[in-house]
């Protein structure tokens, strides 16, 4: 599985997020990674929706974290995102193939998206998060 852009920039912005004790705003992001601020944009637009994170408007305002890291889990912030993970269509639908009914690499690959989604979720925001020490080294 190879994540989309809007996956990886999702996952930084909370990782940048979960560094800071502090508002941020889309141009901090966008700056720190050198990546468009349009873009970012539209991630931040959908972790909002999806209540990851919050927006505050006017003076002082930013975003920031709308759940503790600890709660927030890789694999589903990913899975949102993503949407469909699954390796093979046939993992997912049926009557994709011919041998569909009786093929055993169906069940082989829906067990290698279940560890995958598994191990995921065991992972959070908390575990992945740099220091705001190690982020101020990369300005």
């Amino acid at each position: 599985m190879q994540l989309t852009m809007q996956t990886d920039y999702a996952l930084r912005t909370l990782m940048y997020l979960a560094s800071r004790s502090d508002r941020a705003t889309v141009a901090d992001v966008a700056t720190l990674f050198d990546i468009s601020s349009n873009h970012v944009a539209k991630v931040v637009n959908l972790l909002s929706r999806f209540g990851y994170i919050r927006s505050v408007r006017g003076l002082g305002g930013g975003i920031e974290l709308a759940v503790p890291l600890e709660e927030i889990r890789l694999g589903e912030v990913i899975e949102r995102f993503e949407g469909n993970l699954h390796l093979l269509d046939c993992v997912g639908t049926e009557n994709v193939c011919v041998i569909q009914p009786f093929c055993k690499l169906k069940g082989v690959l829906a067990e290698a998206e279940r560890i995958q989604l598994d191990y995921l979720n065991s992972v959070t925001l908390a575990d992945v998060a740099p220091s705001s020490r190690q982020l101020k080294r990369v300005t």
